[in-house]
């Protein structure tokens, strides 16, 4: 009998492997970022209703300047139920919770729905050493909670917020710097070292973020050397590549061939990018050539093309596709079927923003691809300044906020709540 019973187990097992090949060639086809009732699957009634109301508001571009400059002044004025009638709305959209064990919920029911957490500390705009060092225990507070939660791999954050702006940019133009700045520089990059050193020691990974582009090289410095060091047995630093900048593509390739020559795995994070409006204006202000691209065929050209870099390199590279746009979504996918790779690669990986983008992060995860969102956290004064960023971008050029509502609406529809 138990003779019989391998052959019997072996088919089995191959009938098994048939019918995954069979879903995965399907998922593949019929990926299907339409799909509302998945979309919004871990939404209540109560909660759609809610995202409806406020992506409506939030199709309004002059609404949301007016609002977002009183709502920034009756936060700092500290009047009274003004952080309550913020987190009420716009933070509960975008953000986990005030705090790391605030922030558990959201976690928990995102794995539910088979989609993983990539926490930020949501604080910006600070200048102070004591506020850098503030920020650093805080990242590394964040990475020891990630190491607690197998649904959280990747803790994310900004140079800036470690490093004062003058000086990233001082650096960057390759004016000598004086002796207290030298110093100051290196108390910079003994901050990013503890971050990198604790995110290797607990099993976790760190993105930093894509900046301004005049203090880009600033940041590409500090952090291709973290890679350098942090990066030869996994993944453990990653950086941002701003493809809608003209040079990010070949950058891209350089630090691919940096990190072949430098015996270390490439982290690579693809975004478009988030400072356009600042770029062009910059450029046209001091009169140099738009390091941005002159349509958006060309950002997504750029875009597409290092995806397809780094799903045929995902051997050597670690890369995550952080973008909101469904057809370089459906690329990767795509990619990873016709080459026959594991969509769960721990190399080939999805984010979205929280709050946005559902019908992309949920399908994803539906079909079994390694998907994130990216979920800030932070007391409601501290991230204030992300959430007016985030509705003021996505409500002011790219249509974010209309193809959120039109998705919206459908569910609503579907569910038979709006007529």
């Amino acid at each position: 009998m138990k003779e019989e019973a391998k052959p019997i187990r072996d088919r089995q097992e191959a009938l098994k492997n048939i019918l995954d090949d069979a879903r995965t060639a399907k998922n593949a086809v019929d990926l299907d970022f339409s799909n509302t009732e998945i979309a919004f699957s871990n939404k209540t009634d109560k909660e759609l209703k809610r995202a409806y109301w406020l992506f409506r508001l939030m199709n309004h571009p002059w609404l949301v300047k007016l609002s977002s400059t009183m709502g920034m002044l009756a936060v700092k004025w500290r009047l009274p139920f003004a952080e309550r009638i913020v987190r009420g709305t716009i933070f509960e959209q975008f953000c986990g919770g005030t705090t790391l064990l605030e922030s558990q919920d959201t976690i928990n029911r995102l794995y539910r729905h088979q989609t993983l957490t990539i926490l930020d500390y949501g604080a910006e705009a600070k200048s102070s050493e004591d506020d850098f060092n503030i920020t650093m225990n805080e990242t590394i507070r964040a990475l020891e909670f990630a190491a607690t939660n197998a649904s959280v791999p990747v803790v994310s954050t900004k140079i800036s917020g470690f490093a004062r702006f003058g000086l990233l940019e001082k650096f960057q133009s390759d004016t000598p710097l004086s002796e207290a700045e030298k110093e100051e520089h290196e108390r910079v990059l003994k901050r990013i070292d503890s971050i990198c050193y604790v995110a290797s020691q607990k099993g976790v990974s760190v993105f930093f973020d894509a900046e301004e582009s005049w203090i880009q090289d600033s940041i590409d410095f500090l952090v291709n050397k973290m890679m350098a060091r942090y990066n030869k047995n996994r993944v453990v630093v990653y950086n941002t590549f701003q493809m809608y900048r003209k040079d990010r593509l070949q950058f891209l390739m350089d630090s691919f061939n940096a990190a072949q020559e430098g015996n270390y795995l490439l982290g690579a994070k693809l975004v478009r990018g988030a400072y356009m409006d600042k770029e062009r204006d910059r450029a046209a202000r001091m009169e140099y050539p738009s390091p941005i691209h002159d349509s958006k065929e060309a950002t997504d050209d750029s875009f597409d093309t290092g995806i397809r870099l780094c799903v045929d390199n995902y051997e050597k590279i670690a890369s995550c596709n952080a973008s909101h746009n469904a057809q370089s979504a459906k690329l990767q996918a795509e990619l990873i079927h016709e080459r026959g790779l594991p969509k769960n690669h721990p190399h080939l990986n999805f984010c979205q923003l929280m709050g946005m983008s559902d019908n992309l992060t949920f399908n994803l995860a539906e079909a079994g691809y390694n998907v994130a969102k990216y979920v800030p956290y932070g007391p409601v004064r501290e991230v204030l300044p992300y959430l007016v960023r985030r509705a003021e971008e996505n409500s002011s050029v790219t249509g974010d906020m209309s193809r959120e509502l039109k998705y919206i609406t459908q569910e609503l529809r579907r569910r038979g709540l709006q007529s």
